[in-house]
């Protein structure tokens, strides 16, 4: 069998990418012959598993003289915002990713093209290639990004339901694309969940998580307002006085640099210690979480955020924003976890918090920070972890191509 995976984005910079990559690396292990395309700049070094082809579409080029297009409206690197296309922008995508198409199937000539986002590239794909297997995995953004653009919707509202099969992370997800594209594909439509990597995120033995008297928190992704950073942040000044000594690490890149500021001055202020890393690689994320006690993640949108089972594995305690599919899918899948769950502030445009409501939802969460550190519960068997890996969904995926 051969696969040709493709992406409008940069294959290891966000979830999406991160899911990709992993994929590919799975189906590399079963002796797939893979293909991959891409958004990236010229500057980018993309890392793949040796023997798969990669096809480049350079943004920031002649071709395309704009940063790449990025599925969430901040992405952790120069981006561009699908409600910003222009038709003349959307033309010159249309090119660009067609020739780069044409020629990748040409040379490979794929039995499969897995493409990630159900959005305006998968769309070009399923038109362009009527004859293919075509799949598209929703990764969330995608259906965040239809509801509120209009540009290009109906292209692409025409093109999603005649895919061969779609991929929705967990029940909730499957739910909300049968909603948008029609009851009529819900047959097309597959929960395939997601995995992690285990030889990279494990818990280390004799690794040091926090001294007795410090509670080492640690975040990571997109250091940006609708990931929740600013609330996390604030959320700490309802815990100056509860005698705890806490210390907060942000992993990760920018989304935009004005907001990114902001969050280094509203640190500046913060009662306890707040450190920025960066944007890291997974094993250096790997390191980091085996240091923490507790992963954070207040995020206001997500579709099913792999590194919560990735913090999991590394023996981390984990508090995460309620939002839809996530508990579920993770107390199905992983009993006993120990998630502490925070219920969300109401949001406008799916992802923006409504600012009367932040100060509550700051408070809810510093109550789960405390709580975690005074009764910290239970975690999730490592035999059950091991059942979530990223062999195990190319083996589901294998089966459903051959099918």
């Amino acid at each position: 069998m051969k696969i040709l995976s493709v992406t409008a984005q940069k294959p290891d910079s966000t979830g999406s990418g991160i899911y990709l990559t992993e994929l590919v690396r799975g189906f590399k292990k079963k002796g797939i012959t893979q293909s991959v395309i891409a958004g990236v700049t010229k500057a980018d070094q993309v890392c793949l598993p040796e023997g798969v082809s990669f096809y480049p579409v350079y943004f920031e080029s002649e071709q395309l003289p704009y940063p790449i297009t990025g599925m969430s409206d901040e992405m952790p690197y120069p981006s561009t915002r699908y409600s910003d296309l222009t038709e003349e922008m959307t033309e010159t995508f249309r090119n660009a990713f067609g020739e780069v198409l044409k020629k990748a199937v040409e040379e490979l000539d794929p039995d499969v093209i897995l493409c990630h986002h159900l959005y305006l590239l998968t769309a070009i794909v399923r038109e362009l290639f009527p004859d293919k297997k075509v799949y598209g995995v929703s990764h969330g953004s995608d259906l965040r990004q239809i509801r509120k653009t209009e540009q290009n919707r109906e292209y692409i509202l025409q093109r999603i339901p005649a895919l061969d099969g779609i991929f929705a992370l967990h029940e909730e997800q499957k739910e909300m694309i049968c909603g948008i594209y029609g009851e009529h594909i819900r047959e097309k439509v597959r929960v395939i969940g997601t995995g992690y990597n285990s030889d990279v995120f494990r818990q280390e033995m004799g690794a040091s998580q926090g001294e007795e008297k410090e509670l080492r928190l640690i975040f990571a992704g997109k250091i940006s307002e609708k990931k929740g950073v600013k609330s996390l942040i604030r959320s700490l000044d309802y815990l100056k006085d509860s005698g705890l000594i806490i210390s907060l690490e942000l992993a990760g890149g920018a989304g935009d640099e004005g907001e990114y500021q902001e969050i280094r001055e509203l640190a500046e202020k913060c009662p306890f210690a707040v450190a920025f890393a960066g944007k890291i690689t997974q094993q250096e994320l790997a390191k980091k979480m085996n240091q923490s006690d507790v992963f954070v993640l207040p995020s206001f949108y997500e579709g099913l955020p792999l590194v919560i089972i990735e913090a999991l594995a590394c023996g981390t305690y984990v508090i995460c924003t309620d939002l839809p599919g996530i508990r579920n899918w993770i107390d199905q899948n992983l009993p006993d976890n120990g998630v502490v769950f925070v219920e969300p502030p109401k949001r406008v445009n799916e992802d923006e918090p409504v600012e009367e409501e932040l100060p509550v939802f700051e408070k809810k969460l510093a109550g789960a920070i405390e709580g975690i550190a005074k009764y910290p519960g239970s975690k999730p068997e490592k035999e059950h972890l091991e059942q979530i890996s990223w062999d195990g969904l190319c083996a589901h995926l294998m089966q459903i191509f051959e099918q």
